[in-house]
């Protein structure tokens, strides 16, 4: 962002957490988690990454989109599976995280416990991305084989479940089921799978009556009691690609509401998408920051508060 940008919202803007007075128990790409007894609090920031490197550049209301249209979806999907989500009202958090409800109030909730899948669930219900690159490399995705002739951002018959590594540096990696399997059990991938499609399909159609395509979506599980739980994020600008279903024409790059928009800008310029990262010009963070927001408006009927 540059200097004049950074000066206008740095007041509402948060890089980090350091204001807590504590060391971060995680710190991740753009949560920041904090201890707090026998439970969690995460806090989302407006750092952004893409292409698994994050970036100096903050997004306006980045933080507060990802937190807020988590907890919508932890509702409204809580009769398919639990989730993490406690609360996100500050005054119930520990008394230590009290003083900072200012700076915490809507980019915060605090959550249970959960021993953390190290594997993230990709569900595709449309050909983009690095989907759509291994169909063209090799006419599947995820050792799941695919029609031939399908175009970019063609609608799959059925969504495919594509489960993936998490890399705490570098890009993640494409795994098969019977390796998942390997890792954790076989019945309880069988279980996370169906519990994913079941997922991503209710929020599919209900994003489709709102007028936005669901094009794909990452989970990240963990187990409370032996009982597999959503956690970290759900239905996220970060964690999903969100299509304008008027725009729609299979063939070409979409009109988005997340982050591909930033995504696009890069492929057009000359990085090799390693560490550092370029700058980020002002008006693409705006425009980022605005398809954020809009995604929120359009898919929870509410304005951020």
């Amino acid at each position: 962002m540059g200097k004049n940008a950074y000066k206008n919202n740095r007041g509402h803007l948060i890089a980090d957490t350091s204001f807590i007075g504590m060391e971060p128990y995680i710190k991740g790409k753009v949560r920041d988690v904090y201890e707090a007894g026998d439970k969690l609090v995460f806090i989302a920031t407006d750092r952004i990454s893409a292409f698994d490197v994050v970036f100096r550049e903050l997004i306006p209301n980045k933080g507060k989109v990802l937190n807020c249209i988590s907890a919508f979806w932890f509702n409204k999907t809580s009769d398919i599976i639990g989730n993490h989500m406690l609360t996100t009202d500050v005054s119930q958090f520990p008394e230590s995280f009290r003083p900072f409800r200012e700076k915490l109030e809507g980019r915060s909730m605090l959550v249970a416990r959960a021993e953390m899948l190290p594997v993230e669930c990709v569900v595709r219900g449309y050909l983009e991305g690095s989907g759509y690159r291994e169909y063209i490399a090799g006419g599947s995705i995820g050792g799941v084989k695919l029609p031939a002739g399908l175009k970019q951002c063609d609608r799959l018959a059925e969504p495919v479940f594509t489960p993936t590594t998490k890399e705490n540096a570098g890009h993640d990696v494409g795994i098969s089921f019977n390796t998942f399997s390997n890792m954790i059990g076989a019945e309880l991938v069988v279980k996370i799978r169906d519990i994913s499609l079941k997922l991503y399909n209710m929020a599919s159609e209900y994003s489709f009556s709102r007028g936005i395509i669901l094009a794909d979506t990452k989970f990240e599980y963990g187990l409370i009691k032996g009982e597999p739980v959503i956690a970290d994020e759900l239905f996220t600008p970060d964690s999903s690609r969100f299509w304008d279903l008027n725009d729609y024409a299979p063939g070409r790059p979409q009109k988005s509401y997340d982050k591909q928009f930033l995504r696009e800008y890069l492929d057009s310029t000359a990085w090799d998408k390693n560490p550092p990262p370029p700058a980020i010009p002002d008006d693409v963070v705006a425009k980022t920051g605005a398809k954020y927001l809009e995604a929120y408006e359009i898919i929870t009927g509410s304005r951020l508060v």
